[in-house]
């Protein structure tokens, strides 16, 4: 089993690759490799549990382990209690002790 951090920057809604790399983290996972998504600055988007790809969003945190950056959230005013379930807030230096972890295979999209 290999270790993977997807790190997402960008929405769906701006760019048509985000379903991609969702698509490839799941497919990770069912191939039972530990698999991160790590949503920062617009990939924060898409986890507002009002937003037209929620239930994606939803739907992949039932898969792998899907964080967000807080700083991220903040600075488009998403509060915490609007996320979608199964996606937690996170800080920049989990991100930083993912990508640092030994064997982890990091994807930057």
């Amino acid at each position: 089993m290999a270790k993977y951090l997807v790190v997402e920057t960008r929405d769906p809604f701006d760019s048509n690759d985000v379903d991609d790399v969702y698509d490839l983290a799941t497919g990770l996972a069912d191939d039972s490799n530990d698999v991160t998504v790590f949503l920062v600055q617009n990939g924060v988007l898409p986890v507002r549990k009002k937003s037209a790809a929620a239930k994606r969003v939803a739907q992949l945190a039932k898969k792998v382990t899907v964080l967000t950056d807080d700083f991220s959230l903040r600075e488009r005013g998403i509060e915490v209690d609007e996320v979608v379930d199964g996606v937690r807030a996170s800080d920049i230096d989990t991100l930083v002790d993912l990508i640092a972890e030994d064997g982890r295979k990091v994807i930057w999209h």
